[in-house]
């Protein structure tokens, strides 16, 4: 039988007052008001009213340590491990690498090589998927993402980015308006792919046509879509509107403004609405310089990676950092924040968001007295 453990007395995003929490076998096993007697157990840890989490999820990962996941090959795939265990010390549970748009022999050897890298041992985090940023992405939208490799979509050519590997593809980021026979979105929910909206231009009628298809998501709001507007609402304000929509976000200050951050929680709320991502490139976890991409060069300066021509194209800051950054700026309280980058994109996702049953991978939050928000692993 393994060890009782306890966490006495914490606050839990989205609960009120303080939770006793029982741990067993590497599991939580179950949840008590402080109000009452904790369950006896060999080991306590009075967490004297700081928060808990279980650990974040990266829905936009394009990268880590040097390794872009395009880039992937039997090579370079023994750094998948190294990877796991670096997201693992920034706080993460687990990741979709992200694909963006490139050939599709080198979507395919990449999607076959994570089919097979979706188990992590103790202190990684875990592969849950695959998500492909493109390549139906809108031309006029299309960000960093190269020209020559963005594709029409149709069922046939989403077929063949696919190929044998649907079923390790979580989520899909396309630009609706590319589909004018509304097959598409159905076909990809019927493989159980969640439809993301983005690189797009989009109407609000045209979104919300796509989210009535089954279309749920969308790809880091504001960014690579027409901005809001008062006679022309786009794509984002139908996803806002829209009570079953999840709108990613990336919150390092230079894709989003915080003002623009501000509106859109005030707009929304992280059970329905926002989650974080971390949209971290191939130099993530590594220094400021210049790095190849693809067959381009990005300068990381600050955390911001650009192209040659000032193109914003990714971040290198881990996914916590994101919350952390919205309550410095003092966009939400210290439990939202930690919600947005754990609970939210679980929920985006489709993933169990109850504790009990849960690994715990858990992280304890507190807030310094100079007001920014600490973590660690327990």
């Amino acid at each position: 039988m393994g060890e009782l453990r306890s966490l006495l007395n914490a606050k839990l995003p989205g609960s009120e007052g303080l939770y006793h929490v029982s741990l067993k076998d590497g599991l939580i096993t179950g949840l008590q008001a402080a109000s009452s007697s904790p369950t006896p157990a060999a080991q306590t840890l009075d967490l004297k009213g700081d928060w808990l989490s279980l650990g974040g999820i990266d829905l936009q990962i394009n990268g880590a340590l040097g390794l872009a996941f395009p880039e992937l090959t039997p090579t370079t795939q023994t750094q998948l491990a190294a990877i796991a265990a670096y997201l693992w010390q920034t706080g993460v549970d687990g990741y979709l690498p992200t694909l963006v748009t490139t050939s599709l022999d080198n979507i395919q050897r990449s999607l076959a090589i994570l089919a097979q890298a979706q188990t992590a041992t103790p202190q990684q985090a875990q592969i849950l998927g695959v998500h492909l940023e493109g390549p139906f992405l809108n031309p006029a939208k299309r960000g960093a993402h190269p020209a020559e490799y963005l594709q029409p979509l149709t069922l046939d050519t989403v077929k063949q980015v696919l190929g044998d590997y649907a079923s390790v593809v979580k989520i899909m980021t396309l630009a609706p308006e590319l589909d004018p026979t509304g097959t598409v979105i159905p076909y990809l929910r019927s493989l159980g792919i969640t439809v993301s909206l983005g690189h797009s231009l989009a109407t609000a009628a045209q979104a919300q046509h796509a989210f009535d298809q089954g279309a749920t998501m969308v790809t880091h709001a504001f960014n690579a879509m027409p901005p809001l507007h008062h006679r022309q609402p786009g794509l984002l304000a139908a996803a806002i509107a829209h009570p079953a929509v999840h709108c990613g976000l990336i919150a390092d200050g230079e894709h989003v403004d915080p003002l623009m951050i501000d509106l859109l929680l005030r707009a929304s709320h992280y059970e329905q609405g926002i989650f974080l991502v971390s949209d971290a490139l191939a130099p993530l976890g590594l220094p400021d310089g210049v790095y190849p991409w693809d067959s381009r060069q990005i300068e990381v300066r600050q955390g911001t990676a650009r192209l040659p021509d000032g193109t914003l194209s990714g971040t290198t800051l881990p996914l916590l950092v994101g919350a952390q950054n919205l309550v410095q700026w003092g966009l939400c309280t210290p439990e939202t924040a930690i919600a947005l980058a754990t609970t939210a994109p679980r929920r985006a996702l489709g993933l169990a968001t109850d504790w009990v049953g849960q690994p715990a991978h858990l992280l304890r939050w507190r807030r310094s007295p100079t007001g920014h928000l600490t973590w660690q692993r327990l």
